[in-house]
């Protein structure tokens, strides 16, 4: 299974979003992570779609979480900018070529979509299972509890690129 991009930079952004105590512009959080900003827009928007984050219009507009980063999972994310699609569509290949077998025999679904079909399922359990908040943790315990504060002071101050740290 391969994600996109932009998952990476939607998950980033939701976690640094939570240091933040104003609104943050899609282009602070480009220059941030040091992407391109019409891009990161690009899912900041799908974020905002999916109910994830909203933005807030004005001088000092910006995104905001639209709830707490407990209630937010990385699946969440991942739905929002990839989609709820499951990576595996069964074609119904069995049916097909010499020894095809005919539609009306096939009352069951095939062993290999079942086995997609649960793989997805524990995929996407997984996924289910992890927060926002729980990525927060990591970052804490990884880089240590002073990189979350800084990035947010960072964000927020409209600081030099440089100033602050990275979140990991």
């Amino acid at each position: 299974m391969k994600l996109s991009g932009g998952v990476e930079w939607a998950l980033h952004c939701c976690v640094v979003l939570t240091a933040a105590t104003e609104p943050v512009p899609a282009a602070r959080l480009a220059e941030l992570h040091d992407v391109s900003p019409s891009y990161l827009a690009k899912q900041m928007q799908a974020l905002s779609r999916a109910g994830l984050v909203k933005s807030i219009q004005g001088k000092t507009g910006g995104y905001v979480l639209t709830r707490a980063a407990a209630e937010i999972t990385v699946l969440d994310v991942v739905q929002a900018v990839d989609g709820a699609s499951s990576a595996f569509t069964c074609t119904e290949i069995r049916q097909r070529g010499p020894f095809g077998t005919p539609p009306e025999d096939c009352t069951k679904q095939c062993p290999i979509a079942r086995t997609m079909g649960a793989a997805d399922a524990a995929w996407r359990a997984s996924l289910r299972g992890v927060t926002i908040a729980d990525l927060v943790g990591s970052v804490r315990r990884d880089s240590g509890p002073e990189a979350l504060p800084r990035i947010g002071a960072w964000l927020n101050a409209g600081g030099a690129p440089g100033e602050g740290g990275g979140e990991g």
